[in-house]
């Protein structure tokens, strides 16, 4: 069992939260997905239960990298309209909002978005942008938003999304993401779109040291410019590319939870976190995908204090440093680092 729900959460719901590493295609509520398959016609069991299953990992499922993917071949059928994208945008604000998250980069793929119903990317982009804003200032939560491409797709595509993202980053659209099957994919295809990107003042963030060694952390820093790596826990095999990660000062998004039932590590005790946090790494902490997963941050901190032993002042220096490491605009960031250092006590 990965949750338990009668455990007292409320020390850790009641921290401040900072999340870097949050996948809007991740996050979409059950009972909206429901009522989507309502209205669009799209075949899925009626049941919430069965539905579940569908989309979340269950308790009795194989914890492997292949079943956790499966997950999002159901999910990517929903996104029928603008208006659906415009929904789980906001659902996803709220729901960060509701976790006492202060903020959070919440990341989108605007190829697979665009692709259930052939949208543009540009509209895609648009519609996720204003949501994402109007949904901020409702919910009273600050948001970053980071566009990823896929390993496993054109680079011609992740040409369009860099250069479309280039010009929402007055808008909150802070960074380029690269994600996918970096077990069977090449990222060298990518290095000269990354390059550009970050010249053009995009942030850069790699999934790297997931399903693939610690030498794609090493290619991730040294040939695409990241200054944050998603995942990155398989950086410990190899302590050159531990010395590099902290040479550089680059930040590790790691998602305890999602590494589990994805099979990167055989169980949550054997996660690598503390070992990267004694180490010198630079980590925060993350949900992933919180839809999928079953979980909240507030849950994920939860897993860290209580099972890998993580005292609770480690914690809320993980927080800090996540607010530290956000793409936020530097006069915007050293603000909200001070706001969140004095609510930490820190």
């Amino acid at each position: 069992m990965l949750r338990d729900d009668t455990a007292p959460l409320n020390q850790y719901f009641s921290l401040p939260k900072v999340e870097l590493h949050r996948h809007l295609e991740g996050s979409l509520r059950l009972t909206t997905m429901l009522d989507v398959a309502r209205q669009h016609g799209v075949t899925v069991p009626i049941s919430m239960f069965n539905l579940s299953g569908l989309v979340q990992v269950q308790d009795q499922d194989p914890q492997t990298f292949t079943n956790f993917l499966d997950k999002f071949k159901t999910l990517r059928l929903f996104y029928k309209s603008p208006d659906v994208i415009d929904r789980v945008t906001r659902e996803a604000v709220e729901d960060a909002a509701r976790d006492n998250v202060r903020y959070f980069e919440l990341r989108f793929t605007p190829v697979a978005l665009s692709r259930a119903e052939g949208f543009p990317l540009h509209d895609v982009m648009d519609w996720v942008v204003k949501s994402a804003k109007e949904a901020a200032q409702e919910y009273k939560v600050k948001v970053g938003l980071i566009a990823s491409v896929n390993r496993h797709e054109s680079p011609d595509l992740a040409e369009q999304v860099a250069w479309l993202a280039a010009g929402y980053m007055k808008d909150g659209l802070y960074g380029l993401d690269l994600a996918g099957n970096e077990a069977e994919f090449k990222t060298e295809p990518f290095y000269g779109i990354f390059r550009e990107a970050k010249q053009a003042g995009l942030h850069i963030t790699i999934h790297a040291g997931e399903w693939g060694p610690a030498e794609n952390v090493r290619d991730a820093i040294l040939h695409l410019g990241a200054e944050r790596v998603g995942h990155g826990v398989r950086v410990m095999e190899d302590e050159n590319v531990v010395a590099l990660a902290k040479q550089e000062g680059t930040v590790f998004e790691v998602c305890v939870t999602s590494n589990y039932q994805s099979g990167v590590v055989r169980s949550l005790t054997a996660h690598p976190l503390p070992k990267m946090m004694e180490s010198g790494l630079q980590v925060t902490l993350n949900t992933d995908d919180p839809s999928v997963s079953r979980i909240t941050l507030s849950h994920e901190y939860q897993h860290v204090c209580e099972q890998l032993k993580v005292p609770i002042n480690s914690l809320k220096q993980s927080v800090l440093r996540a607010a530290q490491a956000s793409f936020l605009p530097e006069d915007e960031k050293k603000q909200f680092v001070e706001t969140i250092q004095k609510e930490l006590k820190l």
